[in-house]
């Protein structure tokens, strides 16, 4: 055996979060099951463990100069996408019980309960005018006991008429057990012996009071988001959540602190991507907030942002950043023109032959008029100033 061979191989610790891909880690698509992490020899590359080169040294995975290619060509496609916006990040709903769904509940029109109450009262008056009975006279058993039949037909037929509106449904349960769900408009019956509980299902809005957020630069933010939705299923609504309405408030805050921490509220430099595209942020708002409330049979249609500003601890700074971002555009472009404008004056004369310059003199020509145009267009003169 050499002394190659005797030569301890080198261990490399492997890291959990070593053979994930950076661009895994943040990527908008579905998310990888757990427990399937890549193994080192699925990316391109890779070497089986143990594999040596002809130097007898251990291959990398992936060497640095990929990595950096890698990176610089994600960043890259991030800078230069023309829809960019804030991409939800994946993370799977609550689940909700398959067997707990909305489905049409026992319930008669309203009108044959009132003919059954009516022919109840008609027989109970019947049975009290057949039997005559006089002072001191008991009825037969057999009248009493139409008697009393008749009289409770009467009270079901009669205790159990409802009123069906329009935009609301009436939702059954029986000793805890949900029923059925009611959305019959007009006069119907419905058991009186079941426990009714009337529920909104028309469309409404809701306005947030100001939502305390940071934005991707860590800056505080307090932004007002509008949010259209309806009950569409009301088995879910009522028995799922213990209250939807306060269950509907509390993930507009949650979605809302998730979709604004992704993207700055303004790009001081450069044009890069930000909170003010109110169009790209109401779309994952709507659609992170509509995944996280079906399960509990609430519908969101919209949810926009209607006012997104910096809270007033930071305002100020902020404002003064604005600012500077503004002057410093502007100057930029006047720069640009004054370059433009000079280099054509240049080329213009020295074209048609009215110059002769040698390069120093070419120099202090350009210099002439760039400060010359610059400072028209960039601000007074002294002269002017006085």
């Amino acid at each position: 055996m050499t002394e190659q061979q005797k030569r301890p191989l080198p261990v490399r610790v492997r890291r959990p979060l070593d053979g994930i891909p950076m661009d895994d880690l943040f990527r908008s698509g579905p998310a990888r099951p757990t427990g399937t992490l890549p193994r080192p020899n699925d990316r391109p590359g890779a070497t089986e463990p143990g594999e040596r080169t002809e130097e007898g040294r251990p291959t990398e995975q992936t060497s640095r100069q990929e990595r950096r290619e890698r990176g610089a060509r994600i960043a890259e496609a991030a800078r230069t996408a023309p829809s960019a916006g804030p991409v939800a990040l994946s993370r799977r709903p609550p689940p909700s019980d398959p067997d707990l769904a909305e489905r049409p509940g026992p319930a008669v029109p309203g009108w044959l309960a009132v003919l059954a109450g009516l022919t109840a009262l008609a027989g109970a008056a019947a049975t009290l005018w057949r039997a005559r009975p006089l002072t001191g006279v008991q009825l037969p058993p057999w009248e009493g006991a139409a008697l009393a039949g008749c009289a409770a037909v009467a009270v079901v037929a009669f205790g159990g008429l409802i009123r069906g509106r329009t935009g609301s449904a009436w939702v059954l349960s029986l000793f805890g057990r949900y029923r059925g769900s009611v959305r019959r408009t007009g006069l119907a019956w419905i058991s009186p012996f079941v426990l009714r509980r009337r529920i909104d299902v028309r469309l409404r809005h809701w306005r947030s009071e100001p939502i305390a957020v940071v934005d991707a630069e860590g800056s505080a933010l307090r932004v007002v988001v509008l949010v259209v939705w309806s009950v569409r299923d009301t088995a879910r609504a009522l028995f799922a959540v213990d209250d939807h309405l306060g269950y509907l408030r509390e993930q507009v805050e949650a979605a809302a602190a998730r979709v604004l921490s992704q993207l700055p509220a303004d790009a001081f430099r450069g044009g890069a991507p930000t909170l003010r595209n109110a169009e790209a942020v109401g779309d994952s708002l709507t659609r992170m907030l509509a995944a996280e409330c079906r399960p509990v049979g609430i519908a969101v249609f919209s949810a926009q942002p209607t006012r997104i500003e910096y809270a007033p601890e930071v305002a100020a700074a902020m404002q003064r950043r604005q600012v500077a971002a503004l002057d410093a555009k502007h100057r930029d472009s006047v720069l640009t023109g004054v370059i433009d404008a000079v280099d054509d004056t240049v080329t213009r004369l020295t074209t048609r032959g009215l110059v002769d310059l040698d390069d120093f003199e070419r120099q202090a020509l350009v210099k002439d008029l760039t400060v010359a145009f610059y400072t028209r267009r960039g601000g007074p003169t002294p002269q002017d100033q006085e």
